[in-house]
């Protein structure tokens, strides 16, 4: 497969986890600090949630998030979680993806990327194709419209679930 190029935040999670972290620091602190910026206040709740979103290669729902703070804030509801992917994606920090009646899924990689989706476990996996960047110039070119965005998922098997069944049989 070597026309998928995986984002340099996945590969540098894969392939060195000290580097991960200090990628995920400064992610964390320009994050914190567009927050800041935009004359929002910081609080444990916030801090907590935007750091499970970058640290997450899950594309983690509003209540993958919530069960995984609970316990760390007990006070905290779903509608906290909510409010705050919302300021997320309002200040550009995450992109919401949603694949019609299942719940949303948040994305702290917001630049042009695509989704590899296991139709088994629903796990995502992103990926970069530079090439599919050259249909929207030939979409525009052929119908005359101003392209705005494009969005890709590509479905499959994930590699675990694939093993899985192969046990199974």
């Amino acid at each position: 497969m070597p026309f998928l190029i995986y984002t340099y935040y996945k590969l540098t999670y894969n392939k060195h986890e000290e580097r991960c972290i200090a990628m995920t620091e400064v992610h964390l602190r320009d994050a914190l600090d567009t927050l800041k910026s935009t004359g929002v206040r910081i609080t444990p709740q916030r801090h907590a949630i935007l750091e499970f979103i970058i640290q997450s290669m899950s594309h983690p729902t509003a209540d993958d998030i919530y069960k995984a703070l609970e316990k760390k804030f007990p006070s905290m509801s779903v509608a906290t979680v909510y409010n705050n992917l919302r300021v997320f994606r309002e200040a550009g920090l995450v992109k919401e993806l949603t694949y019609g009646d299942s719940s949303s899924r948040f994305d702290f990689i917001t630049n042009d990327h695509y989704h590899m989706i296991c139709n088994a476990c629903g796990k995502i996996v992103d990926f970069h194709y530079p090439g599919l960047d050259e249909v929207e110039h030939l979409a525009s070119h052929l119908t005359g419209f101003d392209v705005s965005s494009h969005r890709m998922e590509i479905y499959g098997t994930c590699p675990t679930c694939k093993e899985h069944t192969t046990k199974v049989q």
